[in-house]
């Protein structure tokens, strides 16, 4: 008799102990975001070095991802894909497509637009209590002597975002700094692609991984 009173107050107590719960991320991007998921991707990167260091079971990581977005796509599909998966973190990587199709397609985002979408997306995450990581776009074109086509149009998205970080006291992952460092001592020949790039804009291996480990530093920061 004693020992089922026993059994049962213990199975009783393991109930009422608190469960840890995973820490939900959303990857929140375009078609580097959409790719991050595919082996090799930064975003299974990012999964495989957490469960590494023994941590994989704390995150649950989801790619949302959709290529030839823009911010305001993003925006649009706020609900379904971000608010109704209840994260409690969101990466968001997006910028390169704003800037790059306005000569690719002339479907760009022109940058007072892209600033108001990107605060309203904030905006949202923070009133539904979720904590948002803000990346800068990397590059379009790899030369690192600033003779990429779009290399004014994307610093100045980039020194938008940075702007919008600061404001919004949100953690920044400076990709277009990583890559410009990195490519800095990597790319002596000055070349548009190959190094980070499979095209100018798309991930090779080299560049998942650093994305990987820029966002991972500042993942476990929080």
């Amino acid at each position: 008799m004693k020992t089922l009173v026993f059994t049962s107050l213990f199975a009783l107590l393991a109930m009422l102990m608190p469960v840890d719960k995973k820490k939900k991320i959303v990857f929140f991007g375009d078609s580097i975001t959409e790719a991050g998921i595919m082996p090799g991707g930064y975003i299974r990167r990012i999964d495989s070095m957490l469960n590494g260091r023994g941590m994989g079971e704390q995150f649950e990581l989801v790619g949302a991802g959709i290529s030839g977005n823009k911010i305001y796509d993003l925006f649009l599909r706020m609900q379904t894909d971000v608010l109704d998966a209840k994260p409690d973190i969101v990466v968001i990587y997006i910028g390169v497509n704003d800037v790059w199709h306005k000569r690719l397609a002339g479907t760009g985002t022109d940058a007072d637009r892209f600033e108001r979408f990107y605060n309203a997306i904030l905006q949202k995450l923070a009133l539904a209590n979720i904590r948002a990581i803000i990346c800068t776009p990397a590059v379009i074109g790899e030369r690192t002597d600033f003779s990429n086509e779009q290399d004014g149009e994307l610093n100045n998205y980039c020194t938008i975002i940075r702007r919008i970080a600061a404001t919004h006291k949100t953690p920044l992952v400076d990709l277009r700094r990583a890559f410009l460092d990195y490519n800095l001592k990597n790319n002596p020949g000055n070349r548009e692609s190959g190094i980070l790039t499979t095209d100018r804009v798309h991930l090779n291996a080299a560049g998942n991984q650093l994305v990987a480990d820029e966002m991972l530093k500042v993942i476990l920061a929080l």
